[in-house]
């Protein structure tokens, strides 16, 4: 139980899991690129101590590890657990009454209440005090990364229909009024969006609070998945062990705990450029126009501590938020999704640009097994919340080899790859919408998904080493590498544009349908650089998934069409190469990583950490 953010710093420090940081730092790029450095290395909680430009100290990477994101709700996580599960179906508490005694009276215990004593109105402040991080050379600003965003329905006053989402937040730069205007990154059908529409039809201003800090489960509550009836401010009330104390001020919603709070109000009918920000895929997001809020008024605690974290190329320290989602939630994914057994969305290719997943194959017990139920469990899938998201999809049948684990990554691809056929288990949904972050589509939220269902016996041993090929493949096609067991990386030239794409891979098609060796080989990805893509798990996910556009980038050797449904004999080939329309690759500047090096060097305050 956390009163305050503070608390949950005090109680890392006091088990030896948080490192303050004495030295004055900049929240331009310098504090960002710490961060990632302690993060990678899998080290401490970090308390910047002296933030340039900032009377306030800065906290991060509370959830580093997954041992200590669970070592922060270590108290109440099999109850929230229980909680979740009741309240996505209550007939559990019949099936399971011993599992659920008691638990609709810890929901009850979790109900936010109003605030007798209001610590957030301590003082008030403006947004160029605050500690401006910015993590990426090419961001359009500071942003706020781990904001609680809270808005009412119109003309609402019940706090159980409030909504607290994580949207974020721009501080300053393009055209905003420094100190008078902030930029909102968020989708209308978002839960803030649906409030923004009922007010854009009405004359009463759109009143929003932006939260910042408070007990750790309170920023973990603005992006959980909630079951329909569940609030956020109940939510954190149980994983905190601690109800959410709020008060209103003038229609505002104020958290009483927080460490921050911006009050405001977003205009209806105008939009300002929001961004470039170094997002999760590890990608720049680019300049689009999102609301704007008119700052009001900005509370803080004594001695405030601005809670923030790093985004950018996967995995970063909000993977512990998947982690914990998954653990929360896990109980669910039988009534949620039949016949689904497992599921992962691979945080290292992005989390919503590929999801592996297992699935029961019953329909037909007495004929030879193909992908019948796993095609019924696909489509729900990419039907459903956020895994709706994905943009490839590859689902396996349980049952055909000892129990694959979704999350041993590179034994599910070998399990799939070794009974896939190419050309009767691709299943494209062209023209549709991808994650708003991905620019591998052919517009902004525009592209495609895949859907690759194996499912029976072994067709194919995959090789653990490379045939002679290269003498034999098309000018600029060289330097093949061995990404997996079955999946070769090869070096192509660089992209063009899809005219010439078709030509090129093509005639890579001709010779490779020439080479005797290729059986074992039945995925190859063309990139830019095969060493880097082939030099770990985790850069073969990155580049491939990335990097592609299921229905522009795919190709393969004996490419057919029969009666619109696209197959090939051969290798499969995915065209992984940056394309023009691409976002940047996020990218540390020479001068941040000379800075920061003197801290981790012998002798530097953080010696030993990164």
């Amino acid at each position: 139980m956390y009163k305050s953010l503070r608390d949950s710093l005090i109680d890392l420090e006091k088990t030896g899991q948080l490192r303050r940081i004495e030295t004055e730092l900049d929240p331009n790029l310098e504090i960002a690129e710490v961060h990632r450095r302690v993060f990678d290395a899998g080290g401490p909680a970090l308390w910047f101590q002296r933030v340039k430009g900032s009377p306030f100290t800065a906290a991060s990477n509370l959830y580093g590890t997954k041992e200590r994101t669970r070592f922060l709700v270590r108290h109440t996580l099999e109850r929230v657990q229980r909680v979740i599960e009741l309240k996505a179906d209550f007939s559990n508490f019949f099936r399971k009454p011993l599992r659920y005694l008691g638990t609709p009276f810890a929901a009850l215990k979790g109900l936010p209440t109003k605030a007798w004593l209001k610590p957030v109105r301590y003082g008030t402040t403006t947004i160029d005090q605050l500690p401006a991080i910015r993590s990426w050379g090419m961001d359009g600003g500071a942003f706020i990364t781990l904001p609680q965003v809270c808005t009412m329905p119109l003309d609402e006053r019940n706090i159980m229909r409030s909504n607290i989402g994580m949207y974020r937040i721009q501080l300053d730069g393009n055209e905003y009024k420094q100190n008078e205007e902030i930029g909102l990154h968020y989708q209308l059908h978002r839960g803030i969006g649906v409030h923004h529409t009922q007010y854009n039809q009405s004359e009463k201003p759109f009143k929003a609070s932006i939260f910042v800090g408070g007990a750790p489960s309170h920023a973990f509550a603005a992006i959980m998945p909630l079951p329909e009836g569940l609030s956020e401010m109940t939510f954190a009330g149980l994983l905190n062990g601690r109800r959410f104390r709020y008060f209103w001020e003038d229609d505002w919603v104020v958290s009483a705990e927080a460490d921050f709070c911006i009050m405001g109000t977003i205009e209806k009918g105008r939009t300002l450029p929001e961004g470039p920000f170094g997002d999760h895929l590890g990608y720049y997001s680019l300049t689009h126009p999102f609301p704007v809020m008119k700052v009001h008024k900005i509370y803080h605690r004594k001695d405030a501590v601005w809670h923030f974290t790093v985004v950018g190329r996967p995995p970063q320290e909000d993977t512990s938020f998947g982690y914990l989602i998954h653990e929360l939630v896990k109980g669910l994914t039988a009534s949620e999704f039949p016949g689904l057994t497992q599921v992962h969305a691979v945080d290292a290719a992005g989390v919503h640009p590929l999801l592996l997943a297992m699935g029961q194959e019953r329909y037909m017990p007495f004929r030879e097994r193909k992908p019948e139920e796993i095609l019924t469990i696909a489509n729900r899938l990419l039907g459903s919340g956020q895994t709706s998201l994905s943009k490839y999809l590859i689902i396996a049948a349980e049952g055909d080899a000892p129990r694959v684990d979704v999350h041993d990554i590179e034994a599910f691809f070998g399990h799939v790859l070794s009974r896939v056929d190419w050309s009767r288990d691709l299943h494209f949904q062209t023209r549709t919408t991808i994650d708003t972050l991905d620019y591998s589509g052919s517009g902004w939220n525009a592209g495609s998904k895949l859907v690759i269902a194996a499912c029976g016996e072994k067709r194919r041993e995959l090789s653990t080493e490379l045939p002679t090929i290269e003498n034999d493949l098309p000018a600029g096609f060289h330097a093949p590498a061995l990404a997996l067991r079955g999946v070769m990386m090869l070096q192509a030239p660089k992209f063009v544009d899809y005219a010439q794409a078709a030509i090129e891979i093509n005639a890579l098609c001709d010779a490779l349908a020439q080479e005797k060796g290729l059986a074992g080989l039945p995925l190859i990805i063309l990139c830019d650089d095969s060493q880097f893509s082939a030099h770990s798990l985790n850069n073969f996910l990155w580049v491939t998934f990335t990097r592609s556009n299921p229905s522009h980038d795919i190709y393969g050797v004996g490419a057919r069409t029969e009666y619109k449904h696209w197959g090939c004999t051969g290798s499969l080939i995915i065209d992984a190469r940056i394309k023009m329309h691409h976002a940047p690759v996020l990218e540390v500047d020479a001068k941040t990583k000379a800075s920061v090096d003197k801290l981790f060097a012998k002798g530097g305050e953080l010696y030993g950490l990164g």
